[in-house]
């Protein structure tokens, strides 16, 4: 019986053994929380069935409870152990801080300077290509592959996380960086102040070599004008022909060239004609009663019309005496019989006359055939009470009577007209068969072919009788070289305005 309850409590306190080594080993492991003081079954224990078991399980959870007092873990090693924090460990950590304050801002200055310094080498590589210089352009990217390894560099110093660096040694470098990028800096302003300089020399030459051109346009337009001067007086000694002291005397003799002579007497009449109008006006003329006078019974489609009168007056009197070779300034029968002569004598006194200023030649022989003319047709043309209107006094007419030459404007226009005329007629008769001079009277039927309106944009009148227009007067007579016509120009009578004015 002994032996049986023996071999109870042996089978008991190994139950209990076994069942505290799984109470230890899920101690252990976390299984129960720590902060439950209050006394439970252990998860997984079947409960006892005896008084016995009852008991060895109280004396379990009582070794449990004495055992809850302190954490049941896995012990760890020596070096595992967690070791008290020593009491100077927090006054260190203020300076850490601070000395990682330091390094970066040193980083920050450094990396500053090293940006301040690839943009002075870029600056000196990029004035290296103006102008191009391989030397300068090579320093300069071998400087700016020298910044980038700069960089990368402090990339990697700081992705590495060096250890702190020493408080002084961190401001050294500080101001190290800080005079790095000033002097960057520096050779950036230097390089930009040479390319200033540069562009300031460059803009000087450019300015140099426009003042050059300056002055050698103003050289060449001063030969032009120059020249156009000399053309000019060259254009009123010929009488306005263009290009005619150019051309030679086989040159003259066509239909086209005595045009271009008649036009040129045309416009000289014109001009001359309005400077006479300009004088009566300050001399205060009545104007219509003086070109009712000159052309009596003429219907104006304008009253500005009237101006035609006056040239028709000037045209009348300078082309008088056109049939004749001296214009019957003369008496003298011509020395020159034979024709061929005749003609070779009228061309060398057109050609000498058209070369020269109609001054410059009355100087040398002012009772010259071309002197006679001009005194007969002045004093045909202006009369004495107009000149004495004009001027106040007869001086200047008394002069010409005198066989003068007067170089006032007045009778300088005068002579323009007077060589234009000459000059047309002296061609004319140099002709085979020689040029004819024609004009029509008032009245006359318009002719498209002989006539030529000086007013356009005219139509009849309504209270006209008659389909065609009729001549009010001759204004600039035709001419026929042989079979061609040069058309008079005249001005008709009865018509109205029906467009621009003329």
């Amino acid at each position: 019986m002994e032996y049986s309850e023996g071999g109870v409590k042996s089978s008991n306190i190994t139950e209990i053994v076994h069942k505290f080594a799984r109470v230890c080993r899920l101690r252990s492991i976390g299984v129960f929380s720590e902060e439950n003081n209050h006394n439970h079954r252990l998860t997984g224990l079947e409960p006892p069935t005896s008084a016995s078991e009852a008991e060895s399980e109280a004396t379990v959870t009582d070794d449990c409870n004495e055992i809850k007092a302190q954490k049941i873990h896995p012990q760890p090693s020596e070096d595992e152990k967690p070791q008290k924090p020593k009491k100077a460990f927090k006054p260190q950590q203020q300076p850490q801080a601070e000395e990682r304050t330091e390094a970066l801002e040193t980083l920050i200055s450094k990396l500053f300077a090293n940006i301040s310094a690839l943009k002075a080498a870029y600056v000196q590589l990029q004035a290296a290509h103006t102008p191009y210089d391989p030397d300068k352009i090579q320093s300069a990217d071998r400087a700016v592959i020298d910044e980038l390894k700069n960089l990368s560099e402090l990339k990697h110093s700081y992705r590495e996380k060096e250890k702190p660096l020493q408080q002084n040694y961190a401001q050294d470098l500080h101001l190290l960086a800080e005079i790095q990028e000033q002097q960057s800096m520096l050779k950036t302003y230097e390089v930009m102040v040479k390319k200033f300089q540069a562009q300031i020399q460059s803009r000087d030459a450019e300015l140099e070599r426009l003042r050059e051109d300056l002055r050698e346009a103003n050289e060449k337009r001063e030969r032009l004008e120059k020249k156009l001067r000399q053309k000019s007086l060259t254009d009123d000694s010929c009488g306005g022909f263009q290009n005619l002291c150019d051309l030679d005397s086989s040159s003259f003799l066509t239909p086209q060239f005595f045009i271009s002579a008649v036009q040129a007497a045309a416009k000289a009449a014109h001009d001359f004609a309005k400077l006479m109008i300009n004088m009566m006006k300050a001399a205060e003329w009545d104007l219509d009663a003086a070109a009712n006078s000159i052309e009596p019974g003429v219907r104006y489609a304008k009253r500005a019309h009237k101006k035609y009168a006056f040239e028709s007056y000037v045209c009348q009197r300078i082309f008088g005496g056109f049939e004749n070779e001296s214009f019957y300034v003369t008496d003298s029968i011509p020395a020159v019989v034979d024709p061929e002569r005749q003609k070779q004598e009228l061309m060398a006194q057109f050609q000498d006359i058209q070369s020269r200023d109609p001054f410059d030649l009355l100087a040398v022989s002012p009772d010259c055939l071309f002197g006679k003319f001009c005194h007969t047709k002045y004093l045909h043309i202006v009369h004495p009470k107009m000149e004495e209107s004009f001027v106040g006094n007869l001086d200047q007419r008394n002069h010409v009577l005198n066989g003068g030459h007067p170089r006032t404007p007045f009778y300088q226009s005068f002579l323009k007209l007077a060589k234009a005329v000459w000059l047309v007629h002296r061609l004319a008769f140099c002709f085979n068969p020689r040029v004819t001079i024609f004009q029509v009277r008032q009245g006359t039927d318009f002719s498209e072919v002989y006539m030529e309106s000086i007013v356009k944009n005219v139509e009849l009148a309504d209270d006209v009788v008659g389909l065609r227009p009729k001549v009010g007067f001759t204004v600039m007579p035709g001419f026929h070289i042989g079979k061609t016509v040069i058309q008079c120009q005249v001005y008709l009578t009865g018509m109205k305005s029906i467009g621009s004015p003329n």
